[in-house]
């Protein structure tokens, strides 16, 4: 099976995909992370997770992805879930430096047992949507880091998966190449129709990004506010000069710095 193109419906119109409801985590010590966090996501979504370090965005990803287990609320699927209807892109690239990038991409398959050359066509065309055909058989110390997080990017979207959450994926990637990624990640949007959650610290990019922005206050991490980007996909450079961006870049800094209040 290929990768998927689905296609994405109006916002008023999109099925759920899946819902927190009031979502809390507590680690040891009575550290609470999160707390009482509520959120649909519903399909062809583009949601960003905007706040302050240690107001949960990174452990409300991980709840998603099952690597821990909430202490409080639930988290529920639309439908049959799954280990395939997920795929996560790191704030790092996390390659295996003895691999070469197909060999990468390939990696969430191998995990299921399945050959390379079963699914090298698979393997192809997530290389393909990403711009790195021609690399499949580089390694990752010949590629530059943006290079590297495209690789990243394939091997999340290589299996199909129905959600891809992605933890900062360009926070340490200088402002040329990560405004080009930010260009290239709503391409690929636009070609599969897959749904993301984004965890982000820039205003900026989860303006450029999102459709809908969740901004979260720390101590403990919850939901502050939760606005809206109406303006239509695709965005590009145009966009980024707008008044429409500038208005929504302000109303989103504004809550932000509510939740830096709150937190406070």
């Amino acid at each position: 099976m290929s990768v998927e193109h689905r296609v994405t419906l109006p916002m008023g119109e999109r099925p759920l995909l899946l819902e927190m409801d009031q979502v809390g985590k507590t680690f040891t010590g009575d550290v609470v992370a999160l707390r009482g966090m509520s959120l649909k996501v519903n399909e062809g979504d583009f949601i960003s997770l905007l706040g302050p370090s240690g107001c949960g965005k990174s452990t409300a990803l991980r709840l998603i992805s099952d690597l821990m287990l909430p202490t409080q609320g639930k988290i529920r699927w639309s439908g049959d879930h799954a280990s395939g209807d997920l795929g996560v892109v790191f704030q790092e690239p996390t390659l295996m430096p003895w691999a070469t990038v197909a060999q990468n991409v390939w990696l969430p398959f191998r995990l299921q047992g399945k050959s390379y050359n079963s699914v090298k066509d698979q393997v192809l065309e997530a290389l393909k949507l990403v711009g790195l055909e021609k690399f499949l058989d580089s390694y990752p110390r010949e590629l530059s880091g943006g290079m590297k997080m495209r690789v990243s990017i394939a091997r999340a979207l290589v299996t199909n998966p129905r959600l891809i959450l992605m933890d900062e994926p360009f926070a340490a990637l200088d402002e040329i190449t990560r405004f080009k990624l930010n260009n290239d990640l709503l391409e690929l949007k636009a070609q599969i129709g897959c749904t993301v959650i984004f965890v982000t610290h820039s205003v900026f990019e989860s303006v450029f990004l999102s459709d809908r922005i969740v901004v979260m206050a720390a101590r403990p991490g919850r939901v502050i506010q939760e606005l809206t980007v109406e303006q239509p996909y695709p965005r590009d450079d145009e966009f980024r000069t707008s008044a429409e961006y500038a208005a929504h870049c302000r109303a989103t800094s504004d809550a932000l710095h509510k939740a830096m209040g709150d937190a406070a």
